[in-house]
């Protein structure tokens, strides 16, 4: 049996051969059926998440996978360890050509987020490396994150998983609080700015789902930041599957955090 570690920078290796196999929109961007999650699967998440499947399979580990497509399986004799994926977070990004989407892995000894014990998020735009693994802390590259935070006066805040009109919707809420928006279009990859203190805050528009915050709300957590689903706190106590409960927010403080869900809720 490999590690974690190595188990996922194969996974990430997998997925850069679907990239290149599928290199423009024509070859991403079909639709192939419809995942559990209730997206759209296209051709790139099917390729995608098919590679990185066979390779946790032939790991000889024993867990119950949730991932963004198939939804839940068991793999070898199942058990309390849970793998969470999401092959391609940043599907749009990565149909139309943006360099900026990843692969999100997390591994769990339970079936709740506060059992996520290694978390690790792929860029394939950067070819950034991040890492996260409970009680250990967080690392780009293999470099520790935390010693550069978030400012406490919020300056940049992502937003994610927005449509136009809600964007429109909720961006006012937000003067006074943050100077400045940006959409990257993949929360985990938020989420890892944040744990990097490359952004000040994270909301995501639309409830979140395990896949796309399991790995990376670890980086944050372990960085000593805030993040919760403000809709249905506690975070830890979220389940892993494939249900949006909750919109997130993530700042560097819980007071930072309340001061987003309470905009938000206006």
């Amino acid at each position: 049996m490999s590690s974690w570690l190595d188990l996922c920078r194969a996974a990430a290796a997998d997925v850069r051969g679907v990239l290149a196999e599928l290199p423009g929109r024509a070859e991403r961007e079909p639709v192939v059926g419809a995942g559990l999650g209730g997206d759209e699967t296209t051709a790139i998440d099917a390729a995608a998440e098919r590679a990185v499947v066979e390779r946790l399979e032939a790991s000889g580990e024993s867990f119950t996978l949730i991932s963004e497509e198939l939804g839940e399986k068991t793999v070898g004799g199942g058990g309390r360890t849970h793998v969470v994926l999401d092959p391609i977070d940043g599907s749009l990004n990565a149909k139309r050509g943006l360099p900026f989407f990843a692969v999100s892995i997390a591994v769990a000894d339970g079936p709740t987020m506060a059992d996520v014990h290694f978390g690790y998020v792929y860029d394939f735009g950067s070819g950034e490396e991040w890492t996260a693994t409970r009680g250990a802390g967080a690392f780009l590259d293999g470099r520790r994150l935390g010693a550069e935070r978030p400012k406490e006066q919020m300056e940049t805040l992502a937003f994610e998983a927005t449509l136009t009109s809600t964007v429109a919707e909720q961006a006012a809420a937000m003067i006074g609080l943050a100077t400045r928006l940006r959409i990257f279009g993949s929360l985990a990859l938020s989420l890892c700015q944040l744990a990097a203190g490359r952004v000040d805050g994270v909301c995501s528009l639309k409830p979140a789902r395990s896949v796309d915050i399991a790995a990376a709300q670890l980086l944050v957590r372990e960085c000593g930041l805030a993040v919760d689903l403000f809709e249905l706190p506690p975070l830890e106590s979220a389940p892993l599957d494939l249900e949006g409960r909750s919109r997130i927010v993530a700042a560097g403080t819980p007071e930072l955090c309340s001061r987003l869900a309470q905009a938000l809720t206006r």
